[in-house]
């Protein structure tokens, strides 16, 4: 978490939009919008310019979309957090936008509440909002990622990984907190962590949702 306020880019080509969010995020004491941008390319532009936190990205925008544009920023910043704004909770889009290294999706008729919890969670690095929605998500449109890879080219992806480490991956795609796995697996919550960034580091992933993407990919878990 960031040791001031979380400092927010929001990325619209609807006015209306961005200041509404705008107006709910700077009403909260540990949130600061520092920028906007009305195109995917301009969002690209004003990250290197501002250094945002997150960024609250719509995936349909003029001159660069928002999955190009979310693959730029995570390519070329490394530390800006996207969170995908759609206006379906099963948009096609948003799964695509997950693959390019978004940190999460939020629905734009969410409450005040949700969006600043939403923003508060993926600037810790958390990366898992509504689990049981981003679950449902990212089964559906795993079914999108083509037929399975080789059992050699699998193995390959995630060998490196010890057989605990495995089994929090899986957890992990299964949208279970650190809590849950602590308790499902009968050891200690900071174990958990470490087992968590340790395959996030083995696999090079940024987050816990890159980790389920990659694990429904790898066919680890089932879609269903």
């Amino acid at each position: 978490m960031p040791a001031g306020p979380i400092r927010v880019l929001i990325a619209d080509d609807q006015m209306m939009v961005r200041e509404g969010f705008s107006v709910l995020l700077n009403a909260m004491a540990d949130i600061e919008v520092v920028g906007e941008a009305v195109n995917g390319r301009e969002a690209v532009r004003r990250v290197r310019e501002l250094a945002p936190d997150v960024v609250l990205m719509d995936i349909r925008m003029p001159e660069l979309n928002g999955i190009e544009a979310t693959r730029e920023i995570v390519a070329a910043d490394g530390t800006a957090k996207v969170l995908v704004l759609t206006t379906f909770d099963l948009d096609e889009y948003v799964y695509q936008a997950l693959r390019a290294g978004a940190s999460g999706f939020l629905l734009k008729d969410a409450s005040a509440r949700q969006l600043a919890d939403g923003v508060r969670v993926v600037a810790a690095g958390e990366a898992l909002l509504a689990p049981s929605v981003t679950r449902r998500l990212i089964t559906e449109f795993s079914r999108m990622s083509g037929p399975p890879r080789p059992a050699g080219g699998v193995q390959a992806a995630y060998g490196d990984l010890t057989e605990r480490e495995t089994e929090v991956l899986v957890l992990i795609a299964q949208g279970l907190s650190n809590a849950e796995m602590a308790e499902r697996l009968v050891v200690a919550e900071s174990t958990i962590k470490t087992h968590v960034s340790r395959v996030l580091v083995k696999l090079g992933l940024r987050d816990r949702t890159q980790a389920a993407v990659f694990a429904y990919e790898a066919r680890l878990v089932t879609p269903g």
